[in-house]
């Protein structure tokens, strides 16, 4: 069988373990591995397993990610998304459909501290979900709500996706977190507008809230300060120099864990469960990205990413138009991985082919990160999009009063906000970019 044969029957192999419900790491891990097999021999094969743990855990980069996501288990068992809500409920839950605009807010400001959309969309559908029933929300527009905010949770900085994608690319952290920033904030806006819009058409969706007196909305002001000050240490550290985006995460970790005892909502029990979920989650993806590096070690012997970046520079289509079909084909991935996953597995592939585009005219840098705030993008669709929609699953799991299939229709007029926001970067790189060089200039 030819290296091209070879690399399309891994693929293959993968999708049939995963269709099975292997778990992801093994699924890309087996195929991967017989592949490497097929195409050297036994010795070869045993000395790429006895280095590749060593050299992909041994990255300094990658304690990153266990201290953001430490970050995020502190505020989720600090109580700190109540605090959150209810600040944004206060100023605006009397407004028709506010409620879901204030879930979406703290959705984002959560997602400041977290990094994870499935942890974003639990924590914040355990709080504003009650509140939304009790006040007659329909269970459509709630659930719809809580797992479109969600998204946030990687779209706001610090995200979990986009350090796997700088490691992979070899590109710097803050720049990407900067670049995510601008498009994040259109998500949100973009998602609260759709809230408006919906419950204007349907106004029978939600009822308003008695207004507060301002001396209580002030009072629940007051409550958001932590997760203000500890956003502002971590990102203001990082963008003036005083620390690295690792030593960043580990002050705001330092920052949530305090935050949490001062509010006297961090127990001993929840300190336990916070290093149990952090330790579950770093083994998850750790385990997934072994599996990526011996999949993408075959593939690299098969010749294909080459292969793909030759034959991708050569066609003569608009650039645009290739990029376009990456996205699409990533939203269709999305339908049966997760996002760490597709970025593991897609990114050493496709990565080359696009930096051999002329995209805008941007230099290799802007455009790596460019297309990184594109796919990130693009995965957050997968996560709400049907038939899977992980944030769908995660939302029903807390929503249990409401069939998955209200919940599908409530997220579809989101979708139309995440594809005119996609189309925008597309077309408007500066967007995303505009950030990275008022910062970095």
């Amino acid at each position: 069988m030819s290296p091209t044969g070879i690399g399309l029957t891994m693929f293959a192999a993968m999708l049939a373990l995963m269709a099975l419900r292997v778990p992801i790491a093994a699924a890309m891990f087996i195929p991967g591995a017989v592949g490497y097999w097929a195409m050297t021999n036994d010795i070869a094969l045993l000395n790429t397993l006895k280095g590749s743990a060593v050299a992909r855990l041994t990255v300094y980069d990658l304690s990153v990610i266990p201290l953001f996501l430490l970050m995020g288990q502190f505020a989720t068992q600090g109580g700190l998304s109540r605090a959150l809500f209810k600040a944004a409920a206060a100023f605006i839950g009397h407004i028709r459909g506010g409620l879901g605009m204030a879930a979406i807010l703290a959705a984002a400001a959560f997602g400041a501290v977290c990094g994870s959309s499935v942890a974003t969309s639990a924590t914040i559908a355990q709080v504003a979900y009650p509140e939304m029933k009790v006040h007659g929300y329909h269970g459509r527009l709630s659930t719809g709500v809580l797992a479109t905010g969600g998204t946030l949770g990687i779209l706001i900085p610090p995200s979990v996706p986009l350090v796997v994608y700088a490691i992979l690319t070899e590109q710097n952290i803050a720049k990407l977190f900067a670049a995510a920033f601008v498009p994040g904030l259109l998500a949100a806006l973009g998602y609260i507008a759709v809230v408006a819009i919906y419950c204007r058409v349907r106004p029978e969706l939600a009822q308003p809230s008695e207004p507060l007196p301002w001396n209580e909305r002030w009072k629940a002001l007051l409550g958001v300060w932590p997760i203000a000050t500890i956003f502002l240490i971590v990102f203001g550290g990082i963008y003036t120099g005083l620390f690295t985006p690792t030593e960043g995460a580990a002050v705001g970790a330092i920052g949530t864990f305090l935050a949490g005892l001062a509010k006297r909502e961090l127990t001993l029990s929840g300190i336990k469960r916070s290093f149990l979920g952090t330790a579950e989650t770093s083994a998850m993806v750790f385990m997934i990205f072994l599996g990526a590096d011996m999949m993408n070690a075959a593939l690299a012997l098969t010749q294909m990413p080459a292969n793909l970046a030759t034959w991708v520079s050569g066609l003569e289509i608009s650039p645009l138009v290739i990029v376009g079909c990456v996205l699409i084909f990533y939203v269709i991935l999305g339908c049966v991985m997760d996002e760490l996953s597709m970025i593991l597995l897609t990114i050493p592939v496709l990565f080359p082919a696009i930096m051999s585009l002329d995209l805008w005219g941007l230099g290799a840098q802007d455009k790596a990160i460019w297309f990184g705030i594109l796919v990130l993008m693009v995965v957050e669709i997968g996560l709400i999009a049907p038939p899977v929609g992980l944030n769908v699953y995660v939302v029903n799991s807390v929503c249990k009063d409401v069939p998955m299939g209200e919940t599908y229709k409530g997220v579809l007029p989101f979708l139309a906000s995440d594809v005119l926001r996609v189309l925008l970067l597309l077309f408007v790189p500066a967007v995303s970019l505009g950030a990275v060089w008022w910062l970095f200039s």
